[in-house]
């Protein structure tokens, strides 16, 4: 599996822990352990592909990462959004969203248009019918907040 493959992957995970901890309050660790269990058979032998060392470390990373952030990455998404508090957002996306704006954030080593275009896949994957163009537009704008592109850079 190639390097970016497997870190789609890993944010696959990351955000099924984050929906996971979201729905039920649970822990990061909690929500990544049920992610991982579920990967496996009854007989603890891997359903699909096993989860790589890199996967479980990027995902792990972006999970803490997210949740230690939380409040601040939120107070993020609320400023960009018009018309939209983040408790009315689709459940799939405000955690793309979040996992997105994380990145943005705190990892200068992945490019802008990465951290977009890996939060777009994963609305066309897991998010409804206007999840690619909402989440899309949202990270655009806390991108040019945060001085890393976006149409709408300061």
């Amino acid at each position: 599996m190639s390097a970016k493959a497997g870190r789609r992957r890993a944010r696959e995970f990351a955000l099924q822990a984050l929906y996971a901890a979201d729905v039920s309050g649970a822990t990061g660790g909690i929500a990544l352990a049920g992610v991982w269990a579920s990967q496996l058979d009854a007989l603890g032998e891997p359903l699909e592909e096993p989860v790589g060392p890199e996967e479980t470390e990027f995902a792990t990373e972006l999970v803490r990462g997210v949740l230690d952030d939380k409040a601040a990455i939120d107070e993020k998404i609320e400023r960009v959004s018009e018309h939209w508090r983040l408790a009315r957002m689709p459940m799939v996306d405000r955690n793309i969203l979040r996992l997105g704006t994380w990145e943005l954030m705190q990892r200068s080593d992945i490019p802008t248009s990465v951290a977009i275009n890996e939060a777009i896949e994963l609305a066309k994957r897991f998010g409804g019918a206007e999840s690619r163009a909402f989440v899309n537009g949202l990270l655009d704008r806390i991108a040019g907040d945060l001085g890393r592109g976006g149409r709408r850079q300061k």
